[in-house]
């Protein structure tokens, strides 16, 4: 849980999470191991824009963003190096930026 953001559906807080785990720990990791682990809806809100517009933002419980940055740490360093140097969407250290820089120096070299 990378920050300390909004509450999800269940209302816990991250602050909340550490005492909540010591409690229902074991119960949690048999539900993972079976299986029957169901992550909670998620929070829908809606932040104002700049322009006027709303920006639509789905928020997790602090317990799913914590699994899922768990099952991230196990997978990321696994299948990243398998990925091509040109796919830059929801990687570490790539950006739309980045993609863009790469595109303009294919372009540079003469690519089409």
């Amino acid at each position: 849980v990378r920050n300390k953001g909004a509450a999800g559906v269940d209302g816990m807080t991250y602050d909340q999470l550490l005492p909540y785990l010591k409690e229902h720990k074991e119960e949690l990791l048999i539900q993972l191991r079976q299986g029957k682990y169901k992550p909670q809806p998620v929070l829908r809100i809606e932040i104002p824009k700049p322009d006027g517009g709303k920006r639509k933002l789905g928020i997790p419980t602090v317990i799913d963003r914590m699994l899922q940055q768990a099952i991230n740490q196990v997978l990321q360093p696994i299948f990243e190096p398998t990925f091509s140097d040109n796919s830059f969407g929801f990687r570490p250290k790539r950006s739309a930026h980045h993609a863009i820089r790469r595109a303009k120096s294919y372009y540079e070299q003469g690519y089409k």
